[in-house]
């Protein structure tokens, strides 16, 4: 008496394709990591303690606002919790404080450095300072979330509107498709820097504008590959049956013909990805990103160009970057390849 194999859903087949290529599941795993890792960089990179105690009292700094009277000092403002008399008062009759594994936020200034700024590597601060005296491990832990964020944001934005402008293109074709053709045409030959300089010039810096203008050219390529696909798929034998059924346009795209066409957005959004944290980087390099207050990798390479002696300025940032879109890079190799019926799970 034969068996047959289980068998197995699309989902589960792409799964283990995708688990095969090993590089490309251990860049995913290790990306996810750092990615968690990031969101909690208050909770590991800080200028206040985690919890205290004072005088038998415990204290939460790093979610509440202490004066330094409280702690024995002379004024009433904000506790510098890096001042050596403070921490001092932490170690006297019984008092404790559990500091984060780097004392530092990404915009503290290290004012009790025994090195002038830019201050090398030292125990204090792992990976040195930049010109500002700022910690730099705390500044690739903040900048690497707020890229991979926008990363994110970017991505999502430009998956929308490429996928609505090119289902609409590739569903209705004819007059439709010819307008939006002439259109993305047009669209996509206006000087994209220049006007990033020109709107970095009349509004003030932000990542919510920089997301809205890069948003309004990042979805020409993708919109081109669900153009095709829909396409191919719009005059196949379901879509046919489906307009016999009395089913209308929107619920054949949405039902029918989007499933069956997502095969290059899953495919492009880990480059994609890569693409927009890329973009964000060079734009903060050339100082038309983020606002200076913000961290940022591009500011960081910044400084490394224009302090070429303070090399571990320069180097850090370009590991941090280089390992972020190889990881990306690896995922969308092992992503396409899942993603081949002709691979066998």
């Amino acid at each position: 008496m034969s068996r047959t194999a289980p068998s197995l859903s699309p989902g589960r087949r792409i799964w283990l394709r995708f688990r095969q290529n090993r590089r490309g599941y251990w860049s995913l795993l290790i990306f996810l990591t750092l990615f968690v890792i990031s969101l909690f960089a208050e909770l590991l990179a800080n200028d206040k303690p985690l919890i205290a105690r004072y005088n038998g009292q415990l204290v939460f700094p790093i979610v509440q606002t202490y004066s330094e009277k409280m702690f024995g000092g002379d004024f009433d403002t904000q506790a510098d919790y890096l001042d050596p008399f403070i921490r001092d008062q932490f170690r006297k009759d019984g008092n404790w404080a559990i500091y984060p594994p780097v004392n530092y936020r990404y915009d503290t200034l290290n004012y009790f450095s025994q090195s002038p700024n830019p201050a090398p590597p030292s125990s204090q601060n792992w990976l040195g300072t930049d010109d500002r005296g700022r910690d730099v491990v705390a500044r690739l832990l903040y900048g690497f979330r707020v890229s991979v964020l926008f990363g994110m944001a970017l991505t999502i934005t430009g998956v929308i509107l490429g996928l609505i402008t090119g289902a609409i293109q590739g569903y209705f074709a004819g007059r439709t498709d010819l307008f939006f053709q002439r259109f993305m045409e047009i669209w996509g030959s206006m000087p994209e820097l220049y006007l990033l300089i020109i709107f970095a010039s009349i509004f003030e810096p932000s990542i919510g504008l920089l997301l809205i203008l890069l948003s309004l050219f990042g979805w020409m390529g993708l919109s081109d590959y669900v153009r095709a696909d829909f396409l191919r798929n719009r005059n196949l034998e379901y879509v046919q049956a489906a307009r016999a059924l009395g089913l209308s346009n929107g619920q054949i795209i949405w039902r029918h013909v989007l499933p069956n066409s997502l095969t290059p957005v899953v495919t492009f959004l880990p480059f994609r990805m890569s693409g927009a944290i890329l973009a964000l980087t060079s734009l903060d390099f050339l100082g038309l990103g983020v606002p200076p207050t913000t961290p940022s990798l591009g500011e960081l390479l910044a400084q490394g160009k224009n302090n070429l002696d303070a090399w571990w300025i320069a180097v850090s940032t370009f590991v941090v970057l280089t390992m972020t879109l190889l990881l990306l890079t690896n995922i969308g190799d092992a992503l396409r390849n899942a993603l081949d019926v002709r691979r066998k799970a």
